[in-house]
């Protein structure tokens, strides 16, 4: 018996041609209300995209809904180095002061007095979220508008970013400055980890380093089987005066026989009413549950 990608179902008329059993033969609506549920039970706004690049697949709830992106921009933003690799020299060594430091800056703050190469502040921005990491990389390639222009060259018309490390975590209600939605966000996501955007050995390198992120353990990638590859970026938008507390996950996985899956996971708080994280930590975590189960049933056991 093998699991086979080639077997996935897209109707009764597949079923039938392949002689294929599906896994799961539940209609998407059911994991749509599935989400609805989760959103119910955490409190707040919660949107979700699930993305298959290569079949075309998509699940969503709140999909074309506008959410901080708070940290997860930071993916993107170390694609954009990996693409812009050789015209900045991503091997070269830069270097930072004191006053350069954020709040939270773990590499930057350990390695203040060696500096670093662009590509070890690229992986330190995706594994640790370090934010001066992210600062150096926004002002050595073109600032925010850089980062929305390279989204837009492959097709993301939706995410903007348009400040830096921390104020672009501020986001005022209805604002669209520093946002997205799940949507945008997870077929970014599915096109960086794509062919179209990045040569090989730079999709391995974000690959590499989504996955070895460890900001998200307790989120998306808590519901998803051990057994699976997942990598993911997270998100967390802090505590602003009349703004909701905005979290996010966003990343890929990779099931039986699939290449990876991407997703795009956003929650927010009423205004000044903040969700106690764990409580948001949990719903991430079903949302992977679900994640898993669409994934699941998309694919077939073929007899052999």
């Amino acid at each position: 018996m093998r699991i086979d990608r080639r077997g996935i179902i897209v109707g009764a008329a597949a079923v039938a041609a392949s002689g294929c059993v599906p896994l799961n033969t539940a209609p998407d609506g059911r994991l749509e209300a599935k989400l609805r549920l989760i959103e119910v039970a955490a409190g707040g706004r919660l949107g979700v995209a699930f993305v298959d690049p290569v079949q075309r697949l998509t699940l969503g709830y709140r999909a074309g809904e506008r959410f901080p992106m708070a940290s997860t921009f930071k993916a993107s933003l170390a694609a954009l180095l990996l693409a812009k690799a050789d015209d900045v020299d991503a091997d070269r060594v830069m270097r930072w002061t004191e006053a350069d430091l954020q709040s939270y800056a773990p590499f930057a703050k350990e390695r203040l007095a060696t500096g670093a190469t662009l590509r070890e502040l690229a992986q330190a921005a995706v594994e640790a979220s370090d934010n001066t990491a992210a600062n150096l990389l926004l002002a050595r390639l073109g600032g925010p508008a850089a980062l929305t222009a390279f989204w837009r060259a492959f097709g993301d018309d939706v995410s903007r970013l348009d400040d830096i490390e921390p104020q672009l975590n501020f986001v005022p209600q209805g604002d669209p400055r520093n946002t997205t939605t799940p949507a945008a966000m997870a077929g970014t996501i599915g096109r960086l980890l794509g062919e179209s955007v990045l040569p090989v050995p730079s999709r391995a390198s974000l690959r590499k380093w989504l996955a070895g992120a460890t900001t998200g353990l307790t989120k998306v990638r808590a519901g998803v089987p051990s057994t699976w590859e997942a990598g993911d970026k997270t998100g967390n938008s802090g505590n602003w005066p009349g703004m909701g507390y905005a979290r996010g996950d966003i990343g890929y996985v990779v099931g039986p026989a699939s290449e990876p899956i991407a997703f795009a996971v956003y929650h927010q708080s009423p205004v000044d009413a903040p969700i106690a994280a764990a409580k948001v930590d949990e719903a991430f975590a079903e949302v992977g549950r679900t994640l898993t189960t669409w994934v699941r049933r998309n694919y077939t056991i073929v007899l052999t």
